[in-house]
């Protein structure tokens, strides 16, 4: 956010006060919450699946490859069905306050 503010005051010349008087009125506790409780979701998943694939590596440095690579796969989806299912739960509701913006 610093680097966000320092570009918009350079470059735009908006003052880093509106900057963070914007954040300050559109942040909720909720949203910092719950982008920690995700973060640490995501986290466990990645470390859940690498230590599951890694102990099971076998066939040396080809091994590895095929592990890390699966890993990596797997990773991703699991972290794409968490966040889908995290957003679901956490801002139910949230598109109707876009709505009422339009």
């Amino acid at each position: 956010m610093a680097s966000s503010a320092l570009l918009a005051d350079g470059v735009y010349g908006i003052s880093i006060n509106i900057i963070l008087d914007s954040a300050q009125r559109s942040l909720r506790a909720w949203d910092i919450i719950s982008a920690m409780i995700k973060s640490g979701v995501f986290g466990g998943i990645i470390s859940i699946v690498s230590c599951a694939w890694g102990v099971t590596t076998m066939g040396g440095a080809k091994g590895v490859g095929e592990s890390t690579t699966s890993a990596v796969v797997i990773s991703l989806v699991g972290i794409f069905i968490a966040d889908f299912a995290l957003s679901c739960c956490f801002f139910q509701g949230a598109g109707d306050q876009l709505k009422n913006c339009i």
